[in-house]
């Protein structure tokens, strides 16, 4: 960074000096990076929803990243930040020039990381900006994490302090509304997007319609992710209940305390403490994937089932783009599980609510290669240490907490009018983990990283890039040219065309094979059994 010639902006919390970023061609971009968007929620306000800044005339220094929030460890390739509970800090980036008159879409990006771990650092936002044909204000912020943010108890509910994680989010919202005009931001003509957690949080804002609320974002994003991922309970399901006791546990709280003082003590131990007890229940709620720490159904923030919001068709209706990638579950499952029993255990654990029945159907799908060699989850990648169930539930879990998620938005979203972009993130990057969660995130930005691989790289990456700043600054993935010129027409995903975007899907150049076009559409008929099955046991994924 430099810091030569600084940019400024005068808001209403005072003079923001910003900083150049380098290394963004061919674009240079202007930072504001590290500035309170909320009064650091530590001390008395641990565990309360988060506060507006204190307006003042004091100079800022926006030249340096915030901290990262208390969560788990997370490899990314931005910037490593130190965590504080003080995260509550936005990063506001522009082209080099920007002015307040210019009204540029806005893109906010939400970070992912399972509720648990992750920071805004983790998306190269700023080469994203830099290299988009079209000029937009993109924005990242933090957010709060683990138990300092989702901590589900009914105890919680009393208190007032459930998804604490998502009211930040929300309130981040409402300061790009009143501020981004500065930066030369069009308050009303903004993107959110995310993946992952970040996903699954917009498609939570999607679904929290309150029709006398201002408009918060006009499109979005939803990377591997939605409303109806994975499990969203009741606050006081059984499952939270134990979390959150736990957790109390952990950090050594009395038995014998009042409850009404529970937070109060919480409020005061030492972060360090808050933060390795709620790392210690994460890491027993792990193996089975029953993660702590989570979005809850609140009767506010997410005030119904999800599924009882899409069929209400209350909901916020702006276009989306969303995806999926091919191998989601391979950062999750098992690498070596290798018996039919432990591929029925899981479910069994993961799902208590599934009968019989449907552990009997779920083995049907995701067909046996133990028992039927002709089954297309056979394991053929030798050398690579994995059991012969692995391909298994790689693909089932993969199904039941993204791919499936992401069908039902699309489907959902499209038969009530809403124009939507489905896509299908297909390129293998590694031979055991494939089209990996969250490849697309480094994709997308166009940065060195991977345009330095290859030609065949650097033009998938420039491909999805170009359809993704067209959505942003244009409302439409096809408006703009991008810079690899003509490209296939994105169609939309409707319940009589079931458009999908295929990424990558026929070069397999980074596992030692061909590479192939960057992108092709395609009819989205991958796994239909598979999809409609766990479409229909949603409803005991949103049971107390």
């Amino acid at each position: 960074m430099s810091e030569s010639n600084p940019p400024s902006v005068t808001l209403a919390q005072g003079k923001l000096i910003g900083t150049h970023l380098e290394d963004t061609s061919p674009q240079p971009v202007e930072g504001f990076l590290g500035v309170r968007y909320a009064l650091p929620p530590i001390g008395g306000r641990r565990f309360k929803p988060a506060e507006k800044t204190i307006p003042s005339n004091e100079m800022i220094d926006a030249s340096k990243y915030g901290f990262a929030p208390p969560g788990k460890a997370l490899i990314v390739s931005g910037p490593k930040l130190e965590q504080s509970e003080d995260c509550l800090t936005v990063n506001v980036f522009r082209p080099a020039g920007t002015t307040e008159p210019d009204k540029l879409p806005v893109a906010i990006y939400i970070y992912g990381g399972a509720y648990n771990r992750g920071s805004a650092t983790g998306h190269n936002t700023a080469s994203m900006l830099a290299w988009s044909e079209e000029p937009f204000i993109a924005v990242s912020f933090g957010y709060r994490i683990g138990a300092l943010g989702f901590l589900p108890s009914s105890l919680s509910k009393k208190e007032g302090i459930l998804n604490l994680g998502l009211r930040d989010q929300i309130l981040l919202f409402e300061w790009v509304q009143d501020n981004i005009a500065k930066f030369g931001g069009d308050a009303g003509n903004v993107t959110l997007f995310g993946l992952s957690a970040g996903a699954h949080s917009i498609g939570h804002h999607i679904l929290n319609y309150k029709p006398d609320s201002p408009q918060l974002f006009h499109r979005a994003i939803l990377e591997s992710g939605s409303p109806t991922s994975r499990a969203v309970r009741p606050y006081n399901a059984k499952v939270h209940e134990e979390q959150f006791q736990d957790f109390l546990k952990e950090v050594g709280c009395p038995s014998e305390l009042p409850e009404r003082e529970v937070f109060s003590f919480l409020r005061s131990l030492p972060s360090s403490i808050i933060t390795d007890a709620q790392t210690a229940v994460f890491d027993k709620s792990n193996p089975s994937l029953r993660w702590a720490f989570q979005p809850v159904i609140d009767g506010d923030v997410i005030a119904r089932k999800p599924l009882e919001a899409w069929n209400s068709e209350l909901w916020n209706k702006v276009p989306i783009m969303t995806g999926y990638n091919s191998n989601e579950g391979t950062m999750y499952v098992d690498k070596q599980m290798s018996d039919p029993a432990q591929f029925r255990n899981f479910w069994q654990n993961l799902l208590p609510e599934l009968s019989e029945a449907d552990l009997d159907r779920i083995d049907h799908l995701y067909s046996d290669p133990s028992s039927n060699p002709d089954s297309p989850y056979v394991e053929t990648r030798k050398g690579q240490g994995l059991g012969s169930q692995y391909k298994r539930i790689e693909a089932a879990y993969g199904h039941y907490a993204y791919v499936a998620p992401v069908r039902q938005t699309a489907s959902f979203a499209s038969q009530q009018g809403v124009p939507v972009y489905l896509y299908n993130w297909a390129l293998p990057r590694t031979v055991v983990g494939r089209a990996n969660h969250g490849d697309n995130m480094f994709y997308e930005t166009f940065n060195s990283d991977i345009t330095g691989l290859s030609e065949a790289q650097k033009e998938l990456s420039g491909t999805l890039h170009a359809y993704l700043t067209s959505f942003i600054t244009k409302g439409d993935p096809n408006a703009i040219l991008g810079r690899y010129g003509q490209r296939p027409q994105w169609k939309t995903y409707a319940p009589n065309a079931k458009n999908v975007m295929k990424f990558g899907e026929d070069n397999e150049e980074l596992i030692g094979g061909s590479s192939g076009p960057p992108a092709k559409l395609a009819e989205d008929k991958w796994a239909k059994e598979e999809t409609e099955f766990w479409w229909s046991k949603v409803p005991i994924s949103q049971l107390a």
